[in-house]
Protein backbone atom coordinates (compact mmCIF):
# COMPACT_ATOMS: atom_id res chain seq x y z
CA UNK A 1 0.00 0.00 0.00
CA UNK A 2 1.47 3.53 -1.00
CA UNK A 3 0.27 5.85 1.22
CA UNK A 4 2.62 8.77 0.71
CA UNK A 5 1.83 12.16 1.41
CA UNK A 6 1.78 14.80 -1.30
CA UNK A 7 3.42 18.12 -0.31
CA UNK A 8 3.72 20.49 -2.82
CA UNK A 9 4.49 24.17 -1.67
CA UNK A 10 1.70 25.56 -4.54
CA UNK A 11 -1.56 24.73 -4.98
CA UNK A 12 -2.63 21.51 -5.64
CA UNK A 13 -5.64 20.22 -8.24
CA UNK A 14 -7.84 17.39 -6.78
CA UNK A 15 -10.52 15.88 -9.16
CA UNK A 16 -13.20 13.31 -8.24
CA UNK A 17 -15.03 11.17 -10.46
CA UNK A 18 -18.42 13.48 -9.86
CA UNK A 19 -19.29 16.13 -12.32
CA UNK A 20 -16.65 18.22 -13.91
CA UNK A 21 -17.70 20.75 -16.29
CA UNK A 22 -15.02 19.24 -19.04
CA UNK A 23 -13.82 22.38 -20.65
CA UNK A 24 -13.52 24.26 -17.16
CA UNK A 25 -11.33 21.21 -16.00
CA UNK A 26 -9.67 21.62 -19.36
CA UNK A 27 -8.58 25.02 -18.93
CA UNK A 28 -7.64 24.77 -14.81
CA UNK A 29 -5.69 21.72 -15.64
CA UNK A 30 -2.49 23.42 -17.62
CA UNK A 31 -1.89 25.63 -14.80
CA UNK A 32 -2.07 22.86 -12.13
CA UNK A 33 1.76 22.00 -11.10
CA UNK A 34 0.70 19.17 -9.25
CA UNK A 35 -2.75 17.27 -9.99
CA UNK A 36 -4.50 14.40 -7.46
CA UNK A 37 -7.37 12.02 -8.73
CA UNK A 38 -9.91 10.62 -5.96
CA UNK A 39 -10.41 7.14 -7.52
CA UNK A 40 -12.93 7.52 -10.57
CA UNK A 41 -11.32 11.41 -11.16
CA UNK A 42 -8.49 9.72 -12.49
CA UNK A 43 -10.57 8.92 -15.30
CA UNK A 44 -11.41 12.30 -16.23
CA UNK A 45 -7.71 13.61 -15.74
CA UNK A 46 -6.37 11.10 -18.02
CA UNK A 47 -9.29 11.78 -20.75
CA UNK A 48 -7.97 15.03 -20.90
CA UNK A 49 -4.35 13.88 -21.75
CA UNK A 50 -2.93 14.68 -18.23
CA UNK A 51 -1.59 11.55 -15.88
CA UNK A 52 -2.29 12.40 -12.36
CA UNK A 53 0.91 12.80 -10.18
CA UNK A 54 -1.18 10.44 -7.73
CA UNK A 55 -4.25 8.87 -7.28
CA UNK A 56 -5.71 7.91 -4.16
CA UNK A 57 -8.87 5.93 -3.16
CA UNK A 58 -10.44 2.37 -2.69
CA UNK A 59 -10.25 2.09 -6.33
CA UNK A 60 -13.96 0.73 -6.09
CA UNK A 61 -14.74 3.28 -9.30
CA UNK A 62 -11.59 2.88 -11.34
CA UNK A 63 -11.84 -0.05 -14.11
CA UNK A 64 -8.86 -2.05 -14.05
CA UNK A 65 -8.24 -0.92 -17.59
CA UNK A 66 -8.05 2.69 -16.65
CA UNK A 67 -5.62 1.31 -13.87
CA UNK A 68 -3.52 -0.19 -16.15
CA UNK A 69 -2.85 3.57 -17.52
CA UNK A 70 -0.97 4.75 -14.76
CA UNK A 71 1.90 5.35 -14.46
CA UNK A 72 4.18 3.62 -11.48
CA UNK A 73 4.11 5.03 -8.26
CA UNK A 74 0.79 6.96 -9.27
CA UNK A 75 -1.44 4.49 -8.01
CA UNK A 76 -2.28 4.59 -3.95
CA UNK A 77 -4.78 2.51 -3.03
CA UNK A 78 -6.46 3.28 0.60
CA UNK A 79 -9.07 -0.21 0.95
CA UNK A 80 -10.26 0.77 4.36
CA UNK A 81 -13.98 1.50 3.62
CA UNK A 82 -14.42 4.06 7.08
CA UNK A 83 -14.21 7.17 4.78
CA UNK A 84 -14.78 8.61 1.51
CA UNK A 85 -12.09 9.18 -0.97
CA UNK A 86 -12.36 12.50 -0.29
CA UNK A 87 -10.88 12.12 2.75
CA UNK A 88 -8.88 9.59 1.68
CA UNK A 89 -7.01 12.38 -0.47
CA UNK A 90 -7.64 15.47 1.33
CA UNK A 91 -5.65 13.97 4.80
CA UNK A 92 -2.61 13.07 2.30
CA UNK A 93 -2.25 16.18 0.91
CA UNK A 94 -0.05 18.68 2.42
CA UNK A 95 -0.07 22.24 0.36
CA UNK A 96 -1.34 26.07 1.01
CA UNK A 97 -5.10 25.22 -1.03
CA UNK A 98 -6.95 22.51 -2.69
CA UNK A 99 -9.09 23.35 -5.82
CA UNK A 100 -11.21 20.31 -5.41
CA UNK A 101 -13.37 19.69 -8.59
CA UNK A 102 -15.83 16.61 -9.80
CA UNK A 103 -17.62 17.00 -5.72
CA UNK A 104 -20.40 18.99 -6.25
CA UNK A 105 -23.18 17.82 -8.04
CA UNK A 106 -25.10 14.96 -9.08
CA UNK A 107 -25.24 13.06 -6.02
CA UNK A 108 -26.90 14.86 -3.01
CA UNK A 109 -25.04 12.10 -0.52
CA UNK A 110 -21.83 12.53 -1.98
CA UNK A 111 -22.03 16.30 -1.89
CA UNK A 112 -23.28 16.57 1.87
CA UNK A 113 -20.26 13.74 2.52
CA UNK A 114 -17.64 16.11 1.23
CA UNK A 115 -19.21 19.12 3.01
CA UNK A 116 -18.53 17.05 5.91
CA UNK A 117 -14.86 16.00 5.21
CA UNK A 118 -14.43 20.02 4.40
CA UNK A 119 -14.98 20.55 8.17
CA UNK A 120 -13.29 17.10 9.86
CA UNK A 121 -10.03 18.38 8.25
CA UNK A 122 -10.20 22.35 8.26
CA UNK A 123 -6.42 22.69 8.45
CA UNK A 124 -6.50 21.94 4.77
CA UNK A 125 -7.56 24.47 2.96
CA UNK A 126 -10.16 22.99 0.35
CA UNK A 127 -12.42 24.85 -1.80
CA UNK A 128 -15.02 23.06 -3.65
CA UNK A 129 -16.05 24.23 -7.18
CA UNK A 130 -19.08 23.53 -8.46
CA UNK A 131 -21.01 24.45 -11.65
CA UNK A 132 -22.69 26.69 -9.28
CA UNK A 133 -21.14 27.39 -6.34
CA UNK A 134 -17.88 27.48 -4.73
CA UNK A 135 -17.81 25.98 -0.94
CA UNK A 136 -15.23 26.20 1.84
CA UNK A 137 -14.57 26.49 5.66
CA UNK A 138 -14.45 29.43 6.42
CA UNK A 139 -11.01 30.85 8.05
CA UNK A 140 -10.48 32.48 11.26
CA UNK A 141 -10.86 35.90 9.46
CA UNK A 142 -11.81 36.51 5.83
CA UNK A 143 -11.96 39.91 4.17
CA UNK A 144 -13.80 40.06 0.81
CA UNK A 145 -14.73 42.71 -1.83
CA UNK A 146 -17.60 41.57 -4.20
CA UNK A 147 -20.40 43.29 -5.88
CA UNK A 148 -23.59 45.13 -3.68
CA UNK A 149 -26.14 42.20 -3.88
CA UNK A 150 -23.72 38.88 -4.33
CA UNK A 151 -25.47 35.87 -2.74
CA UNK A 152 -23.82 35.01 0.64
CA UNK A 153 -24.33 31.77 2.27
CA UNK A 154 -22.96 30.26 5.50
CA UNK A 155 -24.29 27.03 6.28
CA UNK A 156 -23.28 25.50 10.10
CA UNK A 157 -22.34 22.15 9.77
CA UNK A 158 -22.14 22.35 14.25
CA UNK A 159 -23.16 25.39 16.86
CA UNK A 160 -20.75 28.19 15.86
CA UNK A 161 -20.96 32.47 16.08
CA UNK A 162 -19.27 35.03 14.25
CA UNK A 163 -18.86 38.57 13.29
CA UNK A 164 -19.66 40.13 9.90
CA UNK A 165 -19.47 43.86 8.52
CA UNK A 166 -21.07 44.32 4.84
CA UNK A 167 -24.06 41.84 4.84
CA UNK A 168 -27.51 43.13 4.69
CA UNK A 169 -27.99 40.73 7.69
CA UNK A 170 -25.20 40.91 10.05
CA UNK A 171 -24.53 37.49 12.01
CA UNK A 172 -22.77 39.38 15.46
CA UNK A 173 -24.60 37.77 18.55
CA UNK A 174 -26.34 34.60 16.39
CA UNK A 175 -25.49 31.27 17.47
CA UNK A 176 -25.73 29.18 14.32
CA UNK A 177 -26.60 25.34 14.62
CA UNK A 178 -27.80 23.06 11.39
CA UNK A 179 -31.30 22.23 13.20
CA UNK A 180 -31.39 25.72 13.78
CA UNK A 181 -30.45 29.15 12.97
CA UNK A 182 -28.33 28.92 9.64
CA UNK A 183 -26.91 31.92 7.04
CA UNK A 184 -28.09 31.10 3.54
CA UNK A 185 -29.17 33.43 0.84
CA UNK A 186 -27.59 36.42 2.58
CA UNK A 187 -26.26 39.38 0.83
CA UNK A 188 -23.43 41.93 0.12
CA UNK A 189 -24.26 45.51 0.78
CA UNK A 190 -20.57 46.20 1.36
CA UNK A 191 -16.92 45.10 1.40
CA UNK A 192 -17.13 42.13 3.72
CA UNK A 193 -15.30 41.02 6.87
CA UNK A 194 -15.69 37.99 8.46
CA UNK A 195 -14.75 36.38 11.66
CA UNK A 196 -15.52 32.91 12.99
CA UNK A 197 -15.17 31.32 16.41
CA UNK A 198 -14.68 27.34 14.90
CA UNK A 199 -14.08 26.06 11.95
CA UNK A 200 -17.74 24.27 11.48
CA UNK A 201 -19.08 27.39 8.84
CA UNK A 202 -19.50 26.61 5.39
CA UNK A 203 -19.05 29.96 2.94
CA UNK A 204 -21.54 29.05 -0.27
CA UNK A 205 -20.45 31.87 -2.70
CA UNK A 206 -21.74 31.74 -6.59
CA UNK A 207 -18.75 30.10 -8.79
CA UNK A 208 -18.34 34.04 -10.35
CA UNK A 209 -16.71 35.06 -6.89
CA UNK A 210 -13.65 32.57 -6.96
CA UNK A 211 -11.16 35.06 -8.11
CA UNK A 212 -12.47 37.70 -5.65
CA UNK A 213 -12.47 34.52 -3.04
CA UNK A 214 -8.49 33.86 -3.69
CA UNK A 215 -7.94 37.27 -3.32
CA UNK A 216 -9.38 37.36 -0.16
CA UNK A 217 -7.92 34.45 1.05
CA UNK A 218 -4.89 35.47 0.07
CA UNK A 219 -4.71 38.02 2.76
CA UNK A 220 -6.27 35.83 5.46
CA UNK A 221 -4.23 35.98 8.81
CA UNK A 222 -4.39 32.01 9.50
CA UNK A 223 -5.90 28.82 9.15
CA UNK A 224 -7.75 26.29 11.82
CA UNK A 225 -5.35 23.89 13.55
CA UNK A 226 -6.03 19.86 12.86
CA UNK A 227 -8.91 18.23 15.06
CA UNK A 228 -7.40 16.40 17.65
Amino acid sequence: MNTKIVQYSAPVLLVGGGEVDRQVLAAALPAAGMVVAADGGAAQVLALGRMPDAVYGDMDSLPPEVQAQLDAGVLRAIREQNSTDFDKCLRHIEAPLVFGYGFLGQRLDHQLAAMTVLVKRPDRRCLLIGAEDVVMVCPPELSLDLPTGTRFSLYPMAPVTGRSSGLRWPIDGLTFTPAGMTGTSNEVDGPVRLTMDAPAMLLILPVACLSALLAGLADAPGTWPARG
